[in-house]
């Protein structure tokens, strides 16, 4: 930083510090009946950055943030910024096992984590000979802490509290300093993709244009004239331990925005409630896990107060067609948005809908980022209108490597025609018009007599069908068709599930009605409740296991699946 408190480089740090500085009265987060100015947030940031460079945490150290939505999650990223260690990014429902592979990853050197999860890091410590240090959120530490190995258990607060309050001096702060955001790990164990701050900046964080107005900045120094000047109230409903959540939180702070983040598990009346009360700008669901209940919510206790809601995003997860127009009716003055991206590539593209607009699909994204490419097997770009199938790839701002996974490294980050790109596991087609249009993840594809059904396509499609409240489809092995497509279904409100053979042939109808025969269900397992991650993406992993226990419902069987 210069002495005008400018920053002169795209370091999250310096960028955050040039903000607090000119805003520090400013609300600045809100979570639960905790409220943070710029100052205060800064403040606490410097604090507990101070105590971990007492503690002998330094640059590239690894620091876990276990923690569920919280303000202290933000300062404890803040505080890891500041002083170049690296902030990772903890499931909260991983058991042991999970645990303790990601805290050897890196290795953590220190975590901070709330009272209840001090057991679960207990169970791993003593293998994990790096970590020094558990902080303890809350008013103290537990009377009777469980012992951590080597690991010293200390209270958050008294931390802080004993901490130097002054703006720590940490030499070498720049643009190559690295930002790490481990993968859910959905379908296998989770990776941590390692960027540099100035790539992560542009590529994850819009590059200080959050609402694609004005385009990216063209130097540090712009970004604090864009700061606004009146009040901007975002809602990050989806958990800060995935990367969406993260990432639009920082976007909204570099440009002194209020952040609230939901507190809890999800609770559709209390958004609501929240956007009423906070007088929320913008929010962003994860898909129809989220949407859904907000919808329904709305039909059961609404309508409520929301005029000051002018744009309602979605990213992460497909939103069926029926969830979106429910939506819009019930809120006819927003925009619509929806994108998508990865942890890998950072925002790739999006879609928009005025008020009034008629509510489509969701995978098609006519707005893309430069870079961003659907390349076939061979490498080629695939032809707009070609009707072939590729994986996006994106060029330009991308991630360094994943942390610690050198062939996975080579698979992922490879060099095409003289650039190096960023391979991702999402499938697409292009339209004739550009429009990158979405099917779904490569690793959970289902071939089925020798025809590929990605999910996703088949569950957006399901979702609309008035019998299911949510579903996951996935492949179970079939020895004449390789795999069979089965559904693995949690049925609406009221419907009955007597009946599953007369479900199966309802839902195979209602899909062959916009899609393809092969791709239509072959069985259906019902469930009490699909499982999904505290972010809303589903977990194939769970539904192949419940589809593969003998429950489910086939069709009559046939020598093939149907072509059309």
């Amino acid at each position: 930083m210069n002495d005008h408190n400018t920053p002169s480089s795209y370091n999250l740090a310096d960028l955050w510090e040039s903000v607090s500085d000119r805003v520090p009265e400013r609300e600045a987060v809100v979570c639960g009946d905790q409220r943070r100015t710029y100052g205060q947030l800064e403040d606490r940031a410097n604090h507990l950055a101070n105590h971990f460079l007492d503690q002998g945490v330094g640059p590239g150290d690894f620091v876990g943030c276990y923690l569920p939505n919280s303000i202290e999650y933000l300062e404890t990223m803040l505080a890891c910024f500041k002083i170049r260690a690296v902030p990772v990014n903890i499931n909260y429902r991983y058991v042991a096992a999970e645990l303790e592979y990601l805290f050897s990853d890196g290795p953590l050197v220190a975590v901070v984590c709330p009272p209840e999860y001090l057991e679960n890091v207990a169970a791993v410590a003593p293998s994990v000979e790096s970590l020094r240090e558990v902080l303890v959120t809350g008013e103290g530490v537990p009377g009777a802490a469980p012992a951590t190995g080597s690991a010293a258990v200390v209270g958050y607060e008294a931390a802080l509290e004993a901490a130097p309050a002054e703006r720590p001096e940490v030499a070498g702060r720049g643009n190559d300093d690295l930002y790490v955001i481990y993968t859910g790990g959905t379908t296998g164990l989770p990776k941590g993709v390692v960027w540099r701050m100035e790539d992560a900046f542009f590529g994850c964080l819009t590059g200080g244009d959050p609402m694609r107005m004005n385009g990216p900045v063209s130097s540090p120094e712009e970004m604090v004239e864009r700061i606004i000047d009146f009040d901007f109230n975002f809602y990050a409903l989806a958990p800060l331990m995935h990367a969406a959540a993260q990432w639009v939180a920082l976007m909204w702070f570099f440009c002194g925005a209020k952040v609230i983040l939901h507190e809890g598990s999800f609770d559709p009346v209390e958004v609501w409630r929240t956007i009423e009360r906070e007088k929320v700008s913008t929010t962003t669901v994860v898909g129809d896990a989220m949407a859904r209940p907000l919808a329904d919510a709305w039909d059961s206790d609404g309508p409520f107060e929301v005029s000051s809601l002018f744009a309602f995003s979605n990213g992460g997860a497909p939103l069926a067609e029926s969830t979106k127009a429910r939506l819009m009716e019930m809120l006819p003055n927003c925009v619509f948005t929806d994108g998508f991206g990865s942890s890998e590539t950072g925002i790739q593209g999006s879609s928009r809908l005025a008020p009034g607009e008629k509510a489509g699909g969701t995978a098609v994204f006519d707005s893309v980022a430069e870079g961003t490419k659907v390349f076939d097997e061979n490498d080629r770009e695939v032809s707009p209108g070609s009707g072939s199938i590729g994986r996006i790839a994106h060029s330009g701002f991308v991630p360094l490597r994943y942390h610690n996974a050198p062939e996975k490294t080579a698979e992922t980050f490879r060099e095409i025609g003289g650039r190096r790109w960023v391979i991702s596991g999402d499938m697409a087609t292009v339209d004739e018009n550009g429009a990158v249009r979405l099917l779904g993840r490569g690793s959970v594809c289902i071939n089925t007599g020798g025809e590929k059904v990605y999910p996703e396509e088949v569950e957006s499609v399901l979702k609309d069908h008035p019998a299911v409240y949510d579903v996951v489809v996935v492949g179970v092995p079939h020895e004449r068709w390789g795999e069979q497509v089965t559904a693995v279904v949690q049925l609406a409100p009221g419907v009955d599930p007597g009946d599953t053979e007369e479900l199966l042939a309802s839902m195979v109808a209602h899909a062959r009605g916009s899609l393809a025969g092969y791709k239509a269900p072959r069985s259906v397992a019902v469930v009490e409740e699909i499982q999904r991650s505290p972010a809303g993406k589903a977990d194939y992993r769970w539904a192949r296991t419940v589809a593969g226990s003998g429950s489910a419902t086939d069709a009559a069987t046939g020598s093939a699946p149907p072509a059309n």
